[in-house]
Order: C-alpha cells, then structure tokens, then sequence
C-alpha cells in the first residue's frame, strides 16, 4: 500500500486525506494545531472570559452560499449521528438584514436575492428589494444586471486574459454610477463576505462569484444562504476525523511543518521536517507521495531557492496577497433578536457581519446556556483591519483587546437604531477574540497567525496548479488554481480534489478520480459564448492559445463534463 503525508489538517488536507483514504492509499495528516478544521475550526475559549464556563467560540463563522457543490458532496458523505450526515446539519437562513447607521435595519428574504433571471429575461426591478431596501435605484440594478449579462456571454478565455487583469470595481461601473448606494453596495458585498476589496480583485472574480450568489436562488431552490445547526468543530470537523480515523488515517496533532528537502535534478521531495509540540525534529522520508495543504503565508515562508528551481511555479508565491478576516465572539446574559440569517452591518469601517448563533443552533448544542448568565452568542466577523476606526482612532490591527472591544461595540452601537436588540454593558457577559490575533508582538501591534489569501487583479498568473513539476509533491489549499477562484471552503475542498486526481494520475492508478464541477452557467448563454470564443480566436489568436491552454491545464484533473 502506497503512503501519503498530508501536510495540514485545515479543510483542504482532510479533503485530500479523505479521498485518498477511500482509494486504498495510507494517509497521516500532520496538523500544526491541537485540533483539525482550519479555519473552519470551533474551540472553547481559553481563557474563558470575564470567569465564565468556557463557551464556542470561532475562527469566523461559517457560510455555505447555495451553488457550492464540492463541499456538500463531502459532507453528505460524513456519517453523523445514526441514519443522518453531516449534511443534514446544514440549515437555511432564511433573511438578509442590510444594518445601517442610525436606522432601522432592512430585511431582505433569502428567496428574493435575484436579479439575474438564469433565462436572460429582464425582470421587473422596480419593486427589487435591493431597489427598494439598499437604495438603489432603477437604473443601477438594470446596469449591474447588463454587466453580468456580458459576463455571461463572454467566453472563459477572454475573461482569463481580459478580466483576470481588470478590477472588478472598474467593470462593475463604481466609479461611473451618480448613485453613491451603488458603490455602497459593491463594496459591502465583497469586503464583507470574503475580506476582499472592490477596488482590488479581479473583475473575472467579483462578477462569477456574484453570478453563483444570484443563481443559487434559482438553481438551488432558494437556498443562497446556509449555516451549521451547531458549532463547527462539533457537527462537522469531529465527525470528519472519526470517519477518517475508521479508515485507517493516522493523524499526528502539534507537528509544524518546518522545511523541505528536494532533489532538483530528480525533481522529487526526498523529505519533510516537522516539529512536535516538544521542540523535537524528524523528517519525514518513508513517504511515496507528499499532499502540501499548507496556507499560503505558510508556503511563502517555507519554498526556498532550490524548491523553486525544481517547481518554477512556485516561485511566484510571494506575489499573493493576504488579508486579516477573524472572528469577534459577544456572549450576551439574554439573547437579542437578530435577523434569522447573517447581517452586514453597511459603512462599517472594520466591515463588520454578524450572526446570532444561538437561533441556529439545535439544543444538544445549547448546553452552555444558563439562564441569566450567558444565553446568546453574536458571531461577528472583522474583515477590515486596516482601516481606522469611528472610537479609538486607529486600526483593529494595532487596537489592545479591550481597545477591539470598545471600537466594535461603538460601531454596533450606530446600527441599533429601531431594533430589538441590547448590546448594553449590562447585557454583555463576556467577549472572546479568535484566539489566532495575538497580543502583543514586541512591535506593540497584533499578530495574526492565520490570515486569509485575497484575490486580486491578475493574481491568476501568480498561482500554481495543484499539481507540481516536482513529481511526488501536490498542493491543496485555497491559494492554487480552482474553478471557484476564491479563498472558501469550497474551493479549499475543490483544491484537495484535484491535489488527490494529480497524484492518482502520477501514480498510474486505476481507482476513480474525485469528481470536480465547474462553475455553474446558464445554456441560455451557451450560443453568445461561442461566437464569443470564435471571434476572440481570430482577432487575438496567441492570447486566446494562451488561455486555452491554462484552461486545459485547470480541467487536467477534471472527469466532469458539465458545463
């Protein structure tokens, strides 16, 4: 039996880990940390605040839009509880509640998302809830739905070698709409949901992924929105790890990933070195293949001279970019109403988003709730770092704990205005920052262990396939090239797919390669695309070879043939 070191616990490695376990390979996944998930990881608090029992608490929480279908896949495969899957824990929020300052909060349901009818009939936009709720007019919501028509009808290869390099703010028309709401709207959608920027990331990506978000309504039977019926770890991650654990994976908890060892003219790793939780050092060697689904600010550090010569396309790592999105964690002596689904709180200047857990949650993950003392929890995400705050004065990532916790409760605090809700002191049991920040570094600023890889204009070229020329080395993380082309679970799973088909094809197996989906489009655009593709062939031929043949390098691991 061949072996496999996966090289990270986070969702890509067990993706990988998981695969591979089904096709007769051993597996060991080594993981940095003392638990598996990643980002996607819950824990207890530690310390537990202001002497509270330890209580949930969150990297981020978590976001399952409707037209991802790798993830999915994998967690209707995870045994959970008797008959059900960790799939069924997965449920519905139902509204969207657009927070705004100093005024009554606006609702939107889940069902009425869309725009972009998936037939190309124009609807009637007048009555749009985002015509009427986010103060956009008319006209804006008829432009942004001409946009993604375009979009739509425009060949992959024009939108790899054109809308990769352009920003998606310029495409969407930011700067040219008279509506300030408009660009309200642009930027709440992306800071808020991946920690990306409007004016940064590429016109390819904001425009597919909004596409995904607006026919997930349609497609997938309403359902543009899904959260975890409990905490992460409990109902998705430790379930994971049983089953994989049951199928012989073997996982080495508090080893670090430290260097690796390469032959260049052999184009081989011949080895990894870890370090245990006791300073102690090994390097692994008895392994035939090696899955690297280590994050991307991890890998930076790590590829050295003599790795990037016998995989040049690693070499580029360092031209990704990464950005700080972690979790805010507000423990509440009596719950607040909240909108039944995830909230944006517009304008913020931290890009703040919050969900209120306990309404989620089913009451087997409810125990730590005691009457009068902590009944509530306000899941919130901080997705901006960088900018300066409305209180203190200065940006979360040079704030003291307690200065986070003033800023974020002052900006709360704007956004209360006709809701039913107390975020007063005397409501506010504790607070709990992701325990990834840590304060201080010697600087005086914060440090964050594990932030987030960003999209940005033309980064494409910068990123490396999931397989190497280094021939027993494989990459799954979220960074590597992928249909989803953004920093998710979904393409964090999607990476450890295709790392999986790489390796499989490298070692002449005969077992079933993982099935891979590309984005989702509607055939209604199928006969624009076309002659898109045929004109954009004959009067930019090299470029259009160019991009023909990354994309055949991106469909390399792929056994699907949808569209």
């Amino acid at each position: 039996m061949q072996r496999v070191a996966v090289l990270g616990g986070g969702v890509a490695g067990l993706t990988a880990a998981d695969e591979l376990s089904q096709r007769h390979f051993e597996v060991d996944v080594f993981e940095r940390r003392d638990r598996l998930g990643g980002k996607a990881r819950s824990y207890l608090t530690d310390p537990p605040p202001h002497g509270l029992d330890p209580l949930p608490a969150e990297h981020g929480f978590r976001f399952v839009p409707g037209f991802y279908r790798h993830l999915p896949d994998t967690m209707r495969k995870i045994p959970y509880q008797g008959n059900f899957t960790v799939h069924d824990n997965l449920i519905e929020g139902r509204d969207l509640a657009l927070m705004w300052p100093d005024k009554e909060p606006t609702v939107v349901p889940s069902s009425a998302w869309g725009f972009l009818d998936p037939q190309g009939v124009k609807l009637s936009l007048s009555r749009h809830p985002f015509t009427r709720n986010f103060g956009l007019n008319h006209e804006d919501l008829v432009f942004l739905t001409d946009r993604l028509q375009e979009l739509l009808s425009t060949c992959r290869e024009r939108r790899l070698m054109e809308l990769e390099s352009s920003k998606w703010w310029d495409y969407c028309g930011a700067d040219t709409r008279q509506s300030a709401n408009y660009r309200r709207m642009m930027l709440a959608m992306t800071r808020s949901l991946v920690a990306a920027r409007a004016e940064e990331m590429s016109a390819r990506t904001g425009g597919d992924i909004l596409v995904q978000l607006q026919l997930a309504t349609y497609r997938y039977h309403g359902h543009p929105d899904r959260l975890l019926n409990g905490p992460t770890s409990d109902v998705w991650i430790e379930p994971w790890r049983q089953k994989l654990e049951e199928a012989g994976v073997s996982v080495h908890l508090n080893h670090q990933v430290t260097g690796f060892s390469v032959d260049v003219d052999q184009k081989k790793l011949t080895g990894v070195t870890v370090s245990a939780e006791d300073g102690k050092e090994e390097t692994l060697t008895d392994y035939d293949w090696y899955v690297c689904a280590l994050p991307v600010e991890i890998m930076q550090q790590l590829v050295d001279d003599n790795l990037k010569r016998a995989a040049p396309t690693l070499a580029d790592l360092g031209q990704l970019t990464t950005r700080w999105m972690n979790g805010y964690m507000l423990y509440l002596r009596r719950d607040v109403k909240m909108v039944k689904g995830h909230s944006i709180y517009v304008d913020s200047p931290w890009a703040l988003t919050s969900v209120s857990q306990a309404q989620f949650w089913a009451p087997e993950h409810l125990a730590w709730r005691k009457e009068g003392e902590v009944e509530g929890i306000l899941s919130l995400d901080i997705s901006d770092w960088d900018t300066e705050g409305d209180f203190v004065k200065k940006p979360a990532c040079e704030c003291s704990p307690e200065e986070i916790r003033q800023e974020v409760l002052g900006q709360l605090h704007q956004y209360g205005s006709g809701s039913d809700w107390d975020l007063s002191p005397d409501n506010i049991a504790g607070d709990f920052i992701d325990q990834d920040i840590v304060h201080p570094n010697p600087a005086g600023a914060e440090v964050n262990l594990e932030p987030l890889f960003i999209n940005t204009a033309g980064s494409w070229a910068h990123r490396p396939a999931s397989g190497t020329d280094v021939r027993n080395l494989f990459l799954a993380s979220d960074y590597v090239r992928t249909y989803t082309d953004l920093a998710t679970m979904e393409g964090a799973n999607e990476s450890g797919r295709r790392a999986v088909n790489f390796l499989l094809d490298a070692a002449n197996s005969t077992e079933d390669r993982c099935e891979l989906w590309p984005l989702h489009e509607p055939h209604f655009f199928s006969l624009e695309r076309h002659f898109d593709c045929q004109l954009y062939e004959r009067r930019h031929s090299s470029s259009f070879t160019e991009a023909r043949h990354m994309l055949q390098a991106l469909r390399a691991a792929d056994t699907t043939t949808d569209d």
